[in-house]
């Protein structure tokens, strides 16, 4: 039985409007979120990175709940002299006492708080810096990128120059000037020290983080900014403001969405570094800080040093490879 003209017309017209609403239906960033789900690295750490998120915000919850304590002063906290033998090392628990579900991680030595608590709220308090830094300095790399790149003249050479100017700058030597001055400034009053040391340390990272995103956002808006629509815009007086958030920006989501996950994983290691190092926080419970009182202990007690230093290596290395699986995910030259 054969089909008249008619009816192959209208089949072929149906296949073909199938096809294109297929084709425009998809963005590059549905595309590029449609091949994440289906890489199971990406997946994997996805989730890893969404049980750490929830651990640290449920910390207060979690900790209230099993009755652990990370600060010794708190009223409910047993007393040191209860939980700690003469030698400062743990009455309970690990690493000379059987395991305990009343401390399922172990105690800290000399100063006798719960290593669970602790670790969950350093958690919580590495993932807070690692966001916050993200987000300002992807918001200031961003603005000094597209005005860099798509300015001429004098203003591009002065955003760059600025540019170049922070990248040849060591963050390490900026914290190491303003630690002793603030902990000068704040000595004796250890709440406003811990609150000025963890604002300091956001606006370190941020004034030190956002140089590689600006010249990324510069060079993706220098070749933009001679495309058509962007010549076309300008030529019937679209305002600068327009042209730059609403012309070019939704072109750069992809390098915005993987410089951001690249960054994360940077910032988490840099907070670890700069509170390993005694530069960081003094005054909250942080996993590099963490991580430096155990070092002390590292042959009696190795318990006490692992836990910070797996959780950090967990953390990043989720977070590097959820980044590679983006910027994979957004390279449409890329087939894995």
């Amino acid at each position: 039985m054969t089909a008249n003209p008619g009816e192959l017309e209208a089949l072929g017209d149906a296949v073909v409007q199938n096809m294109s609403e297929e084709v425009t239906g998809r963005s590059p960033t549905r595309i590029a979120f449609d091949r994440l789900r289906k890489d199971k690295v990406a997946v994997l750490c996805a989730s890893i990175m969404l049980v750490l998120i929830i651990l640290a915000l449920l910390a207060p919850v979690i900790t209230s709940a099993m009755n652990l304590h990370w600060n010794i002063t708190d009223p409910e906290a047993p007393a040191p002299s209860e939980v700690l033998e003469f030698d400062g090392y743990p009455a309970i628990g690990p690493p000379f006492h059987g395991f305990t579900w009343d401390h399922p991680l172990g105690i800290a030595p000399q100063t006798g708080s719960d290593n669970m608590a602790y670790l969950l709220y350093g958690l919580r308090t590495s993932l807070t810096v690692a966001f916050a830094a993200t987000v300002f300095s992807t918001i200031i790399g961003l603005v000094i990128g597209l005005m860099a790149g798509f300015s001429r003249g004098w203003l591009d050479s002065v955003l760059t120059f600025i540019t170049d100017l922070f990248l040849s700058f060591p963050y390490l030597l900026g914290m190491l000037a303003l630690a002793p001055i603030i902990i000068s400034n704040f000595q004796g009053n250890l709440d406003q020290l811990a609150k000025a040391q963890f604002v300091t340390l956001i606006v370190i990272l941020v004034l030190f983080g956002w140089m590689g995103l600006a010249r990324l956002i510069r060079g993706q808006v220098l070749s933009l900014r001679e495309r058509e629509f962007v010549q076309a815009a300008e030529v019937i007086g679209v305002p600068t403001r327009r042209i730059l958030f609403k012309e070019l920006l939704p072109n750069l989501v992809a390098p915005i969405v993987v410089a951001t996950s690249l960054a994360l994983p940077a910032f988490v290691a840099a907070e670890a570094l700069l509170s390993f190092l005694g530069l960081g926080l003094t005054g909250m419970p942080s996993l590099g800080k963490m991580l430096s009182d155990a070092t002390p202990y590292y042959k009696d007690y190795g318990l006490y040093l692992w836990m910070p230093v797996a959780m950090i290596a967990i953390l990043t290395l989720s977070l590097n490879l959820l980044g590679d699986s983006i910027r994979d995910a957004f390279d449409p030259k890329t087939r894995r």
